[in-house]
């Protein structure tokens, strides 16, 4: 198990898939800092976050689903399908032909298969916006690759998370901040977070409970209500059929991720679009 301390003492036990996953980051960035003299940082720019906002806002407004679609080749827990550069564009371009708002790009290489050459393909062939999903434990992980949204994991950051978020928009990314359980989620209301993903998997147990976001979106109401403040929410994990789906948004979720149920299907258009449409 893996233990995260957080800002206010509580002690959070994590599965020992995470604390692999950690070492295996870790060991990432310190291969990072050796390279970073012979790298080109990328330009700083301003994230486009309302026109984000907006696309995914807009898409509910039209009576579709705002789906999140993902180019996920593994998980810890099983293969998927092989995923280059050249299928991670095609696989892209029909989630955006389907209807999806948004496209996210596992990076991480060792446990889900990903890879930055990846998410560099798919953003130069597609025009809606592209998250980059990964475990960023250090800043001069974003200098790696660009793209549009960044995930960053309150659990994992916890009182940098922040700072980390600063640093984000300051390198023209907009983050997307992941919380699992009340407390990461308080934490995460307490920072200037714009986009809050409430990840259904419990991770010190690794089960998958979607009533987590049920649970979760009337805390985030109630603060927005009090605090005069909008943040959007996106359901992650969990979520397969059109009724998940439905559900999810019933709840209060404004966009939803999905990659499993997606990526392992052979009709990758015909899938998300049936949960593109699942509020027709």
């Amino acid at each position: 198990m893996y233990i995260i301390r957080h800002h206010c003492t509580q002690v959070v036990i994590m599965h020992s898939a995470i604390h692999k996953i950690i070492n295996s980051t870790e060991n990432r960035v310190k291969k990072l800092y050796e390279l970073k003299n012979d790298s080109i940082p990328l330009d700083n720019s301003t994230p486009n976050t309302q026109n984000i906002i907006n696309s995914i806002l807009s898409k509910k407004q039209k009576g579709k689903a705002p789906i999140i679609s993902e180019v996920k080749p593994a998980s810890p827990s099983m293969k998927i399908r092989d995923i280059d550069p050249t299928e991670a564009k095609r696989i892209a371009t029909e989630m955006e032909k389907a209807g999806a708002v948004a496209i996210s790009v596992l990076t991480e290489p060792e446990f889900f298969n990903g890879s930055t050459d990846n998410l560099t393909a798919v953003r130069e062939n597609i025009s809606i916006p592209v998250l980059r999903k990964d475990f960023i434990i250090d800043k001069v992980q974003f200098d790696e690759v660009k793209s549009d949204l960044i995930l960053l994991i309150a659990g994992l950051l916890n009182e940098k998370l922040e700072d980390f978020i600063i640093y984000a928009r300051s390198k023209g990314f907009e983050p997307l901040v992941e919380v699992h359980n009340e407390e990461e989620l308080l934490n995460a209301l307490d920072t200037s977070a714009r986009i809050i993903g409430i990840n259904n998997r419990n991770l010190t147990t690794m089960q998958v409970d979607i009533a987590t976001t049920e649970e979760l979106i009337p805390i985030i109401k109630e603060h927005d209500r009090m605090s005069g403040t909008e943040h959007l929410i996106i359901s992650e994990s969990g979520v397969h059929t059109a009724d998940d789906v439905r559900r999810m948004i019933s709840a209060g979720a404004d966009a939803i991720l999905i990659g499993t149920s997606i990526v392992k299907n052979d009709d990758i258009y015909s899938k998300t679009k049936e949960l593109v449409d699942a509020l027709d």
